[in-house]
């Protein structure tokens, strides 16, 4: 965590509609300063979430605490929490200078001080020579700043973010990734961020909480998740991952050996949870693989069959086909055309041990 109060505290959230559960066992604290991101697929629960803590729905079961206080059943005008929207949800007819100021008029703050207020916002995110147009006349990019400037107004306690770049194209939503990620850091305000998209959460969150079908799967930092995945699911869905079967020949003191199903050793750092001849997974990520000379060795060492070779901008990939099917990605950086390497040509792919994940099945 980056701050040391806690703003936010979860505890066995539990919400169903009918019979589909829509959350379950969901908790975890948000420190102050901290941006943390609810990543997962559709229906994973993370919306469920973020909607049971801004009191839009109540829950079955658990409790919310915010700023210290049990907060799970108050009104969402007593919570000090702002939000901000895909679609932005700004009003219309309203001038941006009007749509900023409204929730300080709702707090019935003078005239005098809105002024300052709606000045103070519009410099930070950029944006003071739009006071007096209309959202219309703003870009997608700046009406997103414009809803982020009305949520911090009135320096609400938790920012709640709901995909607020779904409707952006890829170059403006990197450029908005980067410009709320800035925002936060100058201002240490608190995000709780929901996505779906997996190189948003990467590049914005101090920490993921990864859900899956209802549940939190994995909490922690980026690096976290990417490096040190504890199920398949979190290996499978965050960044790209070869994921292959083996069954363990040995394990202890921190280490494993497994031979998967084309009969090469892999080594392996592994907890001691993991028993001679069970059935596993092992990931490796393709930037740790490479392609290998013929008289060069590596830790770990499969062999296949070259199946395609795609440049994409400043990285080529290696597609290689295994002899029982599998499909291998490996990934290194563009220094220029590929020469000497076709398809169907015979290679040798190797990795560090400790690039290796064990994951159970």
């Amino acid at each position: 965590m980056t701050g040391t109060t806690e703003k936010l505290r979860v505890r066995d959230l539990r919400k169903t509609f009918g019979q589909v559960v829509a959350l379950t066992d969901a908790q975890f604290d948000l420190a102050e300063g901290e941006f943390l991101t609810l990543l997962g697929p559709s229906g994973s629960g993370k919306t469920t979430m973020l909607m049971i803590i801004a009191g839009l729905i109540q829950p079955d079961k658990g409790e919310v605490w915010i700023d210290g206080k049990l907060a799970t059943f108050a009104p969402s005008y007593k919570r000090d929490i702002g939000m901000v929207f895909q679609n932005y949800a700004l009003f219309p007819h309203m001038t941006v200078h009007e749509n900023i100021a409204f929730p300080l008029r709702m707090r019935r703050m003078a005239e005098s001080k809105i002024r300052d207020e709606v000045q103070r916002v519009l410099d930070i995110v950029r944006l003071p020579h739009v006071a007096d147009r209309l959202p219309r006349a703003l870009s997608g990019g700046q009406q997103q700043r414009i809803a982020l400037a009305r949520c911090m107004v009135y320096r609400p306690s938790i920012i709640l973010m709901d995909e607020p770049l779904g409707a952006l194209d890829k170059k403006l939503r990197d450029q908005m990734q980067l410009e709320i990620k800035q925002l936060h850091t100058e201002l240490g305000i608190t995000i709780l961020y929901v996505t779906h998209d997996q190189e948003e959460a990467m590049i914005m969150s101090d920490r993921i909480c990864l859900m899956n079908d209802a549940r939190i799967e994995q909490l922690g930092t980026p690096a976290d998740l990417y490096f040190k995945p504890r199920t398949v699911f979190a290996a499978d869905f965050l960044g790209e991952s070869n994921l292959l079967d083996g069954v363990v020949q040995s394990a202890g003191h921190g280490r494993a050996t497994v031979k998967s199903a084309g009969d090469a050793v892999i080594k392996a750092p592994a907890a001691d949870v993991f028993a001679v001849g069970q059935a596993v997974k092992f990931m490796v990520r393709p930037e740790r693989l490479r392609l290998l000379d013929p008289v060069e060795s590596a830790d770990n060492v499969i062999e296949g069959t070259l199946d395609q070779i795609i440049m994409v901008g400043g990285v080529t990939k290696y597609y290689v086909r295994l002899p029982t099917g599998p499909v291998v990605s490996a990934t290194r950086l563009t220094r220029g055309p590929v020469t000497g390497l076709e398809r169907g040509t015979r290679v040798r792919l190797g990795w560090p041990a400790d690039s290796t994940v064990l994951l159970p099945t």
